[in-house]
């Protein structure tokens, strides 16, 4: 059986892990060395498991990783924000990473533009352009990664529609194939935007911006980041 894009890379993200290499933004996340490994082996494992939903002239199927485990994981990201700005920006940045992918699909993947599909793959296109899009949308970590992996599945969501509404027969598979690699590379290159462009920021402006955001939250982060220094320190005296 053929591995999927986006399992080799949850393995790779896995081994960082387990290397304390992604602790940092784990932490901004709100999420535990071991709540990550549970999230990523049932993305894994779903991703094998399609539930039928529907059989008709749209067959339409729920991949368990690709749809239930990232909207789980939304879910659980958007009750860990810290203002409710940011779970608007969430929000909102899921509807407009989703239309504008639908949009790109629709104009530069089909009709009168047949070069497209040998020099970009969406696989590839899809992610890139919805974690720029979902970066910019939610900012934030969180936010970020919300936009991006619902953005993405938000696609199917509107195929489904289309099809049903225009009477075409066909099936969707609904967070499976190909949009299940889209999911996690979309993912990713959200927070990884929103952790590097974050992070400079950070610097430059000597910590986390406060305005507008919970006092609790800006003590989490200020925590999170003086026992990182602290721990820094602790490894240096060993040494």
């Amino acid at each position: 059986m053929r591995l999927n894009v986006g399992v080799i890379v949850l393995l790779a993200i896995s081994i960082l892990i387990y290397f304390g290499v992604a602790q940092r933004v784990l932490d901004r996340l709100r999420l535990s060395d071991k709540g990550a490994f549970l999230i990523i082996a049932a993305l894994i494992a779903g991703s094998f498991i399609d539930l039928p939903l529907y059989r008709g002239n749209v067959d339409i199927t729920l991949n368990i990783g690709g749809g239930l485990v990232p909207l789980a994981l939304a879910g659980y990201l958007l009750s860990k924000a810290g203002t409710n700005k940011e779970k608007i920006r969430a929000v909102v940045g899921a509807v407009l990473t989703g239309v504008i992918i639908y949009l790109i699909g629709s104009v530069f993947m089909r009709g009168g533009h047949e070069e497209f599909n040998t020099i970009l793959d969406p696989i590839y296109i899809y992610p890139l352009v919805a974690g720029l899009i979902a970066y910019i949308a939610g900012r934030s970590r969180r936010a970020a990664f919300v936009a991006a992996t619902i953005g993405v599945l938000l696609l199917d969501i509107f195929h489904t529609v289309y099809l049903i509404t225009a009477g075409i027969p066909g099936t969707v598979h609904i967070g499976g194939a190909g949009a299940f690699d889209s999911i996690v590379l979309s993912g990713i290159i959200a927070v990884m935007l929103a952790e590097l462009i974050g992070e400079g920021r950070e610097r430059l402006q000597g910590g986390p911006d406060s305005r507008g955001r919970a006092p609790e939250l800006i003590n989490n982060l200020k925590d999170i980041d003086e026992q990182k220094q602290n721990a820094h320190r602790g490894d240096k005296n060993e040494k």
